[in-house]
């Protein structure tokens, strides 16, 4: 079950861990699509990772996910975001060494450069369906090499080239990055419900573990 939290910033949609998990417990921030920004924060809970979460039995990690106002971008609220995270960490039993940030579309651009621009507070990246910032430098991406990350992608997807993922899979992996590109076949853009749904990727959400819990 999922429950609205109004903040001094961004809106989001929020769910404890279970009581069964052990705690401190990881930590899963969701930044949604293009379609999904506006006033109505249950828009999120249609598809997707949210609704995962809104259906499920209480999950062994805690999940957020905020929502942008009609026309902004997650890079325009990078500093609201980790505002939020920081929030997050004080007010709930997380482990800070084991927050994972996942985006779909538009929030996959939000969530590569938050994660490039703040490597050192996550423990992984899933990217769905979304492309890496034209702002964003190789350089930059190169600060991702200690995160390991999860790209997945639609065969099908009419907006963005399969060749074009593949090119920053080659540039991570040229660093030294640990990445795996997942494409699937008969997939279009709106693959969230396969992707997030899949007991595998559920499994490496709480797998995950920075080596050093940062200080906040």
């Amino acid at each position: 079950m999922t429950i609205e939290h109004r903040s001094a910033s961004l809106p989001y949609l929020f769910s404890p861990v279970s009581e069964e998990a052990n705690k401190p417990a990881p930590l899963v921030l969701f930044l949604h699509g293009a379609r999904d920004r506006g006033t109505d924060i249950n828009v999120l809970l249609k598809w997707g990772l949210p609704r995962f979460v809104d259906s499920s039995s209480p999950l062994p990690y805690v999940f957020a996910a905020p929502q942008l106002p009609e026309g902004q971008t997650w890079v325009d609220r990078e500093s609201d975001v980790i505002a939020l995270l920081d929030n997050l960490i004080t007010s709930q039993p997380i482990d800070p060494s084991r927050v994972i940030l996942s985006g779909f579309s538009l929030g996959t651009a939000g969530a590569w450069h938050i994660a490039a621009s703040h490597p050192t507070r996550f423990a992984g990246l899933v990217a769905v369906s979304g492309r890496v910032p034209k702002t964003l430098e190789p350089s930059q991406l190169a600060a991702l090499k200690e995160i390991p990350i999860q790209i997945f992608q639609g065969a099908k997807d009419e907006k963005l080239p399969i060749e074009d993922t593949q090119q920053i899979v080659d540039i991570l992996r040229g660093v030294g990055g640990r990445v795996d590109f997942t494409v699937l076949p008969e997939g279009d853009h709106f693959i969230a419900d396969e992707v997030y749904s899949d007991s595998k990727l559920q499994q490496w959400l709480i797998s995950q573990s920075r080596r050093t819990s940062v200080a906040v």
